[in-house]
């Protein structure tokens, strides 16, 4: 693991016993009712009135002269309007579920063109469509730009954080209303945010110790389904109960998660390994340079040439031989890694080691 920087690595130990309590969580903070999600909306628009920071591209002026020519105003053909105080900008924004007509959201808006900045702006009606092509919502308001951008005469410049991207807190009024399945049938189906078969049992036994025998059913390892009344409202009520009943979550597997930008390395309790030994040592090179200049006697009419003289010392530091019983847990690798002084780099390839040795009983992911 060569791409792990030293210098910002962590490691985090998580659940550092694998006998600890058995947790309990509501199925609303594990689990979604399948039907009810959120819609990606997007559009394109134009930010007026910036501080001489707008763009410079001819879409741009393209875009002005097409609104313009909608309220009846055309301009000259060949001229081509270079306004420095507007700017194409894309749209971003998410439906939730049951939005109503009316109803606002909130809106992120990115520049698209070479805008500077999108500070001071107020931002066009732009129309908002779904992968459709309908238009679901309408946005226009002022810009909440968190970053600014400031330049001296003499070519130094200073950015913090972003200006060409800002948002605009209920920016945008609901047009078109989305179904949802929620109110059809006879039946509820919760999908688990993590997919996990023993969950999804467990799931479905709280619900029918509490709502009867054969109220729900697991499906699969995702999915679990419950018996709900037809009527809407109560079918509300149904799943206001059924979301807050409480269920006692499974152990995660035996997993490890490096990140080889970060340093960091995540463990879980569950993690064990079969007896092995492992050496880790580490060969350190280096290579300098000394070039020595020869300069030839007087009247010998020669030439100062320089002599290259390299100095190559290889130096091996000590190997640390880590012995591991059957069954070694979490916590006693990390004693070992951290009695020798090693670093949670050094644990990733002792780890890798014992995957390739078949002695890690582990999923090992590198992101």
């Amino acid at each position: 693991m060569n791409a792990i920087h030293k210098g910002f690595f962590s490691l985090l130990l998580l659940a550092t016993l694998c006998s600890g309590p058995v947790y309990a969580e509501r199925i609303k903070d594990i689990a979604s009712i399948e039907g009810i999600r959120t819609n990606q909306l997007v559009g394109y628009g134009l930010v007026v009135g910036l501080d001489k920071s707008g763009d410079k591209t001819k879409f741009t002026g393209q875009t002005l002269r097409s609104m313009l020519g909608r309220f009846g105003l055309t301009l000259p053909p060949g001229i081509d309007p270079k306004s420095k105080n507007i700017a194409a900008v894309a749209l971003e924004a998410e439906l939730p579920a049951f939005a109503k007509s009316g109803q606002t959201i909130d809106v992120t808006v990115s520049s698209i063109g070479d805008a500077k900045s999108l500070r001071g702006g107020t931002l066009l009606m732009s129309p908002l469509k779904g992968a459709d092509g309908q238009v679901y919502a309408v946005a226009q308001g002022s810009l909440i730009v968190s970053g600014l951008s400031a330049s001296g005469q003499d070519g130094s410049s200073i950015t913090v954080n972003n200006p060409s991207v800002g948002r605009i807190p209920n920016g945008a009024t609901v047009e078109r209303t989305v179904s949802t399945p929620f109110a059809e049938g006879n039946a509820l189906i919760f999908n688990l945010h993590t997919s996990d078969f023993t969950t999804a049992n467990r799931m479905a036994e709280a619900i029918n110790n509490l709502l009867g025998a054969n109220t729900a059913k697991p499906i699969d390892a995702t999915s679990v389904s419950v018996n709900a009344p037809r009527d809407a409202g109560q079918k509300v009520s149904f799943a206001a109960v059924v979301e807050n009943i409480t269920v006692a979550l499974d152990d995660a597997p035996a997993r490890i998660i490096v990140n080889s930008r970060t340093g960091t390395v995540v463990i879980n309790s569950k993690v064990r390994v079969q007896p092995a030994a492992v050496s880790h040592g580490s060969l350190t090179v280096t290579i300098s340079e000394n070039p020595q200049v020869s300069q030839p006697g007087p009247f010998s009419n020669g030439r100062t040439v320089v002599t290259p003289q390299s100095d190559v010392q290889v130096a091996e530091g000590n190997n640390h031989m880590f012995l591991f019983s059957p069954g070694v847990s979490l916590d006693k690798i990390v004693q070992a890694v951290n009695n020798v002084g090693a670093s949670p780099s050094d644990l990733v390839a002792i780890l890798e080691a014992l995957k390739s040795a078949g002695a890690l009983r582990a999923e090992l992911i590198v992101i």
